[in-house]
C-alpha cells in the first residue's frame, strides 16, 4: 500500500494554464480521504504555492511541502522547516562569475524574493509566478546574511543548452544542478534535492521508501523519480526522466496524476 505521494507542480499536477484540472482535484481529494499523503514537490517557494494548496485543502498541521527543488521542506502551515539546505555568498559570487564568462542571466532566490543584477523576462516570469517581488541590484550589494536558497541561470533554451555544455565538471562534485525548464539551470546545496527532500520527510513521517510514490516531468524531478518506491514520468516528460521511471502516465493536460491515482491507490 502505498502511503504518500509526492507531485511536482509545473508540466505535473498543472496544466499549460497553471490550473489543477477537476480529475486531478478529486483524485487528490479520495486518496487523503484513504489516508495517503499528497506532498507538493515543487522548485517553487511555498508563497508560490499557497493558493494551490488551499485549494487542495493541504494546510492543516500535518502537511509538508518539498519547496526550493528540495533545499528546503517545510510544514504548510506553521512553515517550520523539516529540512533546510542552501546556499552561500561565496558560492553567488562565484557562479554569478561563471555567468558573466558565459554570457548568460542569473538570479537568486531568498525566501521572500528574487534578486537579479539586470531585469530578465526570466526573473520577471519566475517573481509574477511565484507571488515574490523580483529586485534589480548590483551584485556587489550581496549581503552574508541573505538566505541564498537557490541560484540560477536563466535564458533562451539554446543559450541554457550551451551553458551547461561548458560548465566546469568540478561543479558537479560541489552543487546539485537540475534543468527545471528549457530556460532554467538550478544551482542547489550538493545536499538538496526532490529525491533527499522526499526521503527526509518519509523519514520523519515513518513511511517506507517502497511505500511512495513520485510523480513529476522535468529534470529536477529526476532524483525523486529514482528514489520512489514507484518512479512515475508524464508523457509529456523529459527524455532523460522517462528513462528512469518505473511508470509512464498520461499528459499533465490529460489529468496524469489523477491516472496514477486511481491504478496505483484504487487499483481502476
Amino acid at each position: 500500500m502505498y502511503k504518500l505521494i509526492a507531485i511536482d507542480m509545473d508540466g505535473t499536477l498543472l496544466k499549460g494554464d497553471k490550473t489543477i484540472s477537476n480529475e486531478n482535484y478529486s483524485a487528490i481529494q479520495k486518496a487523503r480521504k484513504a489516508g495517503v499523503k499528497i506532498v507538493l514537490a515543487t522548485g517553487r517557494p511555498l508563497n508560490g504555492i499557497k493558493k494551490y494548496l488551499d485549494h487542495l485543502h493541504l494546510i492543516n498541521e500535518d502537511d509538508y511541502t518539498v519547496v526550493f527543488g528540495g533545499a528546503v521542506v517545510q510544514n504548510n502551515k506553521t512553515e517550520k522547516f523539516i529540512s533546510h539546505n542552501i546556499l552561500e555568498l561565496e558560492d553567488w559570487n562565484y557562479l554569478y562569475s561563471l555567468s558573466q564568462k558565459l554570457n548568460i542571466n542569473i538570479h537568486v532566490l531568498t525566501e521572500d524574493s528574487c534578486i537579479a543584477p539586470k531585469y530578465s523576462k526570466y526573473s520577471n516570469q519566475e517573481a509574477t509566478m511565484n507571488n515574490i517581488p523580483l529586485i534589480i541590484d548590483n551584485p556587489s550589494n550581496m549581503k552574508e546574511k541573505l538566505s541564498f536558497i537557490k541560484i540560477m541561470f536563466i535564458d533562451e533554451a539554446d543559450v541554457v543548452t550551451e551553458a551547461l555544455k561548458k560548465l566546469p565538471k568540478e561543479l558537479f562534485e560541489k552543487y546539485t544542478i537540475v534543468r527545471s525548464s528549457p530556460y532554467y539551470l538550478e544551482f542547489l546545496n550538493i545536499n538538496a534535492n526532490k529525491g533527499l527532500g522526499v526521503a527526509t520527510l518519509a523519514k520523519s513521517l515513518n513511511i517506507k521508501q517502497d511505500e511512495v510514490i513520485c510523480i513529476g516531468d522535468a529534470g529536477n524531478d529526476t532524483h525523486m523519480v529514482e528514489y520512489a518506491g514507484l518512479g512515475v514520468a508524464m508523457e509529456n516528460a523529459f527524455p532523460e526522466l522517462k528513462k528512469v521511471a518505473n511508470f509512464i502516465t498520461l499528459s499533465n493536460e490529460n489529468h496524469g496524476v489523477a491516472h496514477v491515482i486511481d491504478k496505483f491507490i484504487f487499483n481502476n
